[in-house]
């Protein structure tokens, strides 16, 4: 294998020092609320009640170990269980008072996280998404 070209390798760096960067401001701010990002992340998908296995899709996380993370947030007041409207067998997830509140401190604490592209205008923005998406969809099989 060919080491990477000067402008590849200072690529590859960029993208280390944003997750670096992302990864750094989930750990300052879910200290500051003695949090971990995984926990900060669940807070901050309840815009609505959601059933668990969503959110566990929508974070990647495995339903089973999803459990033991709720129960943890409901054991510090932040959320609760709600029974689902149309079927009585499924618990929502919902924030309580007190979650909101963390979740609202945690999106201005996660300035770069939750906004990583205000540098860029729309085209930028859609051009590096684009962009992005060629990178992925050449590694799938037959890419």
């Amino acid at each position: 294998m060919n080491a990477p070209d000067q402008l590849t390798a200072e690529v590859i760096a960029l993208f280390a020092k944003i997750t670096a960067l992302y990864s750094r401001e989930y750990e300052t701010a879910s200290a500051h609320h003695g949090l971990t990002p995984q926990q900060v992340k669940v807070l901050l998908t309840l815009d609505e009640a959601l059933p668990m296995r969503r959110i566990a899709e929508r974070l990647g996380a495995d339903p089973s170990n999803f459990t033991g993370m709720v129960d943890r947030l409901q054991s510090r007041g932040l959320v609760e269980r709600v029974p689902d409207p149309t079927d009585r067998r499924i618990k929502r997830i919902a924030a309580t008072e007190a979650g909101k509140a963390a979740a609202q401190d945690l999106r201005e604490r996660l300035r770069f996280a939750t906004d990583p592209l205000v540098a860029l205008d729309g085209d930028q923005r859609r051009d590096l998404r684009d962009l992005l998406q060629l990178m992925v969809d050449s590694q799938r099989p037959g890419g």
